[in-house]
């Protein structure tokens, strides 16, 4: 209906598209020809300004209930931030809902629970929710027979009692096989909604399923051949317009004999043709849709990666200001110029939201603390449950919105991570017509001691296609870091932070030299931070740099995060046991001396970065000393071996090193990677 009167499109049109989808055509304008889908498309999803539009429904019904209840929360939330005047619908009738429809089966997913549940919370809370929760019930669960439980025991009609589950929703039940009481009831639910901006139920009971879930479901072997048939001769449409002639009086058996048999016809050519269209065929097609396009952003210079030169460049700056340290020279740890960036990020770009688990009070590790006070709409707690923190984000997104999502530590990561699949999945199943952008911070990861397994993790198992993920060693590189990384996301991209424990608050590399402690790396005049600059880039990192503590072309040891200080621990280690030179800078001039053991800083980790192909080949030796677990499916630099193996990049001798292949302990450090694992592939790799 609202492509025929809304977008205006003749039903030939509309009827080839569902065709295409149906087929896998490549002409598919929802999924491009990858999946069976129907939503988006041009006129709907394009423009994120407008708010009266469809969204991609795929066969997984449940998983779309957390982005469009995210898409009902931020609603309000475009308003109050005035984020474009067409947004700001005065009206009521003009008020914008989010309506989801599931099957009976779905009403058993963690995914529609949760969201009920929290749409239940946010009208508990008076927060504004309209969300109609439609719920289709056939009875059937493909082959599981639901016996009425969603009508007689989830969901029973209002005359009866209610459960505590069902409790301060509206729930209406439309007659599944009248089309007229479908619209009355599916009205009245999206009028109380829209005029309440609260969340509504409607469940369409008693409707019959005419064929087959799928093309794999064999009813025959759990329904009787006389059922079957019963079901294939349940014809609603016959006897709606039964009802729409002998009860409405609304046109003759004629008339609607001959708009069936025109639209018959019409479906018929449609398919026809839809059938006859390109499928993909090309792998690279594939590939190339899978994340928006990346901003390219400049290298930073070699005095900014590679520490030796940096000394140098620090040195010349300090004689200039005759050894004066101005406020913002100050250096600080880590998670202070985390706030800072975000601070600057929130500042920036309007529309950037923070959303988290008790992120409004600071965070279980500061990283907001005060932020609150200055962006008061802006930073948004959630109950306890990733799935719909996750997928409230997406639906924020799909609104305009650019999401900073704080996963409070890595192993809860795992209680969300469908959504967080359908996040990273959602450029290329709608072939880049819907955008997801956004950057999710996941924290409490690596080495610390609090909660043990159940929060600490040192696995990355999940990182699907489509996401940049990044793990940055100290603060500096952080907020360079972190300045692409929003910037990306504002493009559509999906952005991963991780995040290790022992980084946040870490003042010192050997003893009490506060080693660790840097300068926030302030704007400069002379770069734009939006891309395409053509003066030196100083501002942000891009996903291509790593940073290099050495220029030797002895061996090296590639890590990220907390991996960093753990080798440069290792490599003091060997200095003072002889084993190499600790004598790395020439007192006079502040060149760098080669030393033997470079360490090379990775923070992009879903594939290997140009700048570590580079200069990776130059070595002797190399160790990928991998802060994650050992064995499959646990760590990243595994990946890069093969890969720097078939680009003939991989030195002759090189070892891989990860944590341990088992659990942490709560109140211990045994199970992560530690200097001694370090000095035992050094070993092996010089031997």
């Amino acid at each position: 209906c609202r492509q025929l009167h809304s977008y205006e499109e003749e039903i030939e049109k509309i009827l080839l598209d569902r065709a295409r989808s149906f087929v896998v055509s490549k002409f598919d304008p929802v999924t491009g020809g990858v999946h069976c889908a129907i939503g988006c498309g041009p006129g709907t999803s394009n423009d994120r300004k407008n708010l009266n539009r469809d969204y991609v429904v795929t066969s997984t019904l449940a998983s779309q209930c957390p982005p469009a209840l995210g898409r009902a929360l931020g609603f309000n939330l475009l308003e109050t931030l005035c984020l474009g005047q067409n947004q700001r619908l005065q009206e009521q009738e003009q008020k914008p809902i989010s309506y989801v429809s599931i099957g009976d089966g779905s009403t058993h997913n963690s995914h529609f629970l949760s969201s009920l549940n929290l749409a239940k919370h946010a009208k508990h809370r008076n927060v504004k929710c309209p969300i109609v929760f439609g719920i289709s019930d056939n009875g059937l669960s493909i082959s599981y027979k639901t016996d009425g439980y969603v009508t007689k025991s989830l969901f029973p009609k209002a005359e009866k009692e209610k459960t505590p589950f069902s409790s301060n929703v509206p729930i209406y039940h439309a007659d599944g096989n009248n089309m007229f009481d479908i619209y009355d009831k599916t009205k009245q639910a999206i009028n109380y909604s829209r005029k309440y901006s609260s969340p509504s139920m409607i469940v369409y009971r008693d409707i019959t399923r005419r064929f087959g879930h799928a093309a794999t479901d064999r009813q025959s072997a759990y329904l009787s051949e006389t059922t079957i048939q019963s079901m294939i001769n349940c014809d609603v449409i016959a006897s709606n317009i039964v009802h729409a002639v002998e009860t409405k009086n609304v046109g003759t058996y004629k008339e609607w004999y001959e708009i069936f048999e025109d639209i018959g016809e019409k479906t018929r050519i449609a398919f026809e043709k839809a059938s006859k269209e390109p499928k993909i065929t090309e792998r690279e097609e594939m590939l190339k849709r899978v994340s928006a396009d990346r901003v390219v952003v400049p290298s930073l210079p070699e005095d900014i990666l590679v520490e030796g030169k940096k000394k140098k460049k620090q040195q010349e700056e300090q004689q200039k200001t005759m050894g004066k340290i101005s406020k913002k020279e100050k250096k600080d740890v880590m998670r202070k110029h985390m706030t800072e960036v975000l601070k600057e990020t929130l500042n920036k770009y309007p529309n950037t939201v923070y959303l988290g688990e008790d992120v409004q009070h600071g965070g279980y590790y500061l990283v907001t603390d005060g932020l609150l006070s200055q962006f008061p709409n802006r930073i948004i707690d959630v109950p306890p449950d990733e799935t719909t923190l996750l997928g409230i984000s997406m639906g924020f997104s799909q609104l305009g919105f650019c999401p900073i999502v704080e996963i409070p530590y890595a192993k809860y990561l795992d209680c969300g991570v469908d959504m967080f699949y359908e996040i990273a999945l959602n450029h290329w199943l709608t072939n880049g017509q819907s955008k997801t952008g956004m950057v999710v911070r996941l924290q409490g990861f690596d080495k610390g001691i609090f909660g043990g397994n159940f929060h600490t993790h040192i696995m990355l198992s999940h990182v699907p296609p489509g996401v940049d993920l990044v793990c940055f060693s100290n603060g500096e590189d952080y907020v360079r870091g972190f300045r692409n990384a929003i910037m990306q996301a504002q493009n559509g991209r999906v952005v991963m932070t991780v995040d290790s424990t022992n980084l946040l608050n870490l003042r010192h590399l050997h003893g009490k030299d506060r080693g660790w402690l840097t300068k926030y790396p302030v704007l400069t005049d002379s770069n734009n931070t939006d891309g395409g600059a053509e003066t030196e880039n100083r501002d942000m990192m891009c996903f291509d740099d790593v940073r290099r503590y050495g220029t030797s072309s002895k061996y090296a040891i590639v890590t990220y995060g907390n991996g960093v200080v753990t080798a440069l621990q290792a490599r003091r280690w060997l200095g003072e046991s002889g084993r190499i030179s600790l004598d790395q800078y020439d007192e006079d001039s502040g060149d760098m001396k080669e030393i033997g053991l470079d360490i090379i800083d990775c923070p992009y980790l879903s594939s290997v970065p140009q700048g570590l192909r580079d200069i990776i080949h130059d070595y002797d030796g190399v160790i990928f000393a991998d802060v994650c677990k050992e064995g499959p499916g646990c760590n990243i630099l595994s990946s890069f071996i093969p890969d720097l193996q078939r680009e003939g990049l991989l030195p002759k001798r090189w070892e891989f090193v990860g944590a341990p292949r088992t659990y942490n302990p709560l109140g211990r450090a045994l199970t992560f990677l530690g200097v001694e694992d370090i000095l035992t592939a050094f070993e092996r790799v010089t031997s």
